[in-house]
């Protein structure tokens, strides 16, 4: 069992990837913050207490384009933090811009993934990547 959390503020978009993970019969724990200030607290948790998503087995689906903090600004956060820098990331995202590419991999993300059109395509994606992170689990 992974325990995924979204990175994403537009509720739709929450909204498809639910969906898709009802779908797709994807039933990992999905936990979302709508920036990247609420994901560092949801992983860092508060001083004294553990973090409300369990430590081990993390998955972050992250979108580039938010308030607050973005997503690379969200990358270099989190990979400057020991305690949870080793957190696997995949950018989910509609940015097609190469310099965003570029940064995102040289944050050490395990994947950039364009948001799909179509339900149908997204569905396949999240059916996909659930079944590469649970091999890699599986290892």
């Amino acid at each position: 069992m992974l325990n995924i959390l979204l990175v994403e503020d537009d509720e739709v978009d929450v909204m498809t990837v639910r969906r898709a993970f009802k779908k797709g019969n994807i039933a990992n724990p999905l936990y979302v913050a709508g920036n990247g200030i609420e994901a560092l607290a949801l992983l860092r948790g508060n001083p004294g207490e553990p973090s409300l998503i369990p430590p081990e087995r993390r998955l972050i689906l992250l979108d580039l384009n938010m308030p607050k903090m973005n997503g690379l600004e969200f990358l270099q956060q989190l990979r400057a933090d020991p305690d949870i820098g080793h957190t696997p990331v995949v950018v989910l995202t509609t940015s097609n811009e190469e310099r965003d590419r570029v940064e995102a991999y040289q944050l050490n993300v395990a994947g950039y993934m364009l948001k799909p059109v179509t339900f149908s395509t997204f569905v396949d994606l999240m059916i996909a990547l659930n079944k590469y992170w649970t091999l890699c689990e599986m290892t």
